[in-house]
C-alpha cells in the first residue's frame, strides 16, 4: 500500500508542478496554525496539498506508519480548483488516492 500511495503522491506533485500549482517558496509558518479543514482560512487549496497533505503523507511513509483511511480530498479539489488550469488532472490523481485509501 505504501508504494502505491507513494507513486500517486509523486504523480500529484508532478501534476501540480506541470500546471503551475506548485510553490517554490514555503508558506509562512503561521499559515500552518489553522484549525479549519484544509487550512482554507490561511492558504490556497493547492498550498494545503503541497505543504500539509503531501508533507504529512511522505512523513508517514518514511516512518512506515499507518496511512489515513476513508478520506475524500477529490470533492474539495473539485470545488477549490474548478477555475485552475489542470484541475481535472489534479482531481483525477486525488480520486485515485481517495479510492486506494478507502476501506471498500
Amino acid at each position: 500500500m505504501h508504494q502505491q500511495t507513494l507513486a500517486l503522491l509523486r504523480e500529484l506533485e508532478s501534476t501540480l508542478q506541470r500546471h503551475s500549482l506548485w510553490q517554490t517558496t514555503p508558506v509562512e509558518p503561521s499559515a500552518l496554525n489553522s484549525s479549519v479543514p484544509f487550512c482554507h482560512d490561511t492558504m490556497a487549496f493547492e498550498q494545503w496539498l503541497q505543504f500539509v497533505f503531501l508533507e504529512k503523507m511522505h512523513a508517514l511513509i518514511a516512518h512506515d506508519q499507518p496511512l489515513p483511511r476513508n478520506f475524500a480530498i477529490a470533492p474539495m479539489a473539485e470545488m477549490m480548483l474548478a477555475q485552475h488550469r489542470g484541475a481535472n488532472e489534479v482531481i483525477s490523481v486525488l480520486q485515485k488516492l481517495d479510492q486506494l485509501l478507502s476501506d471498500d
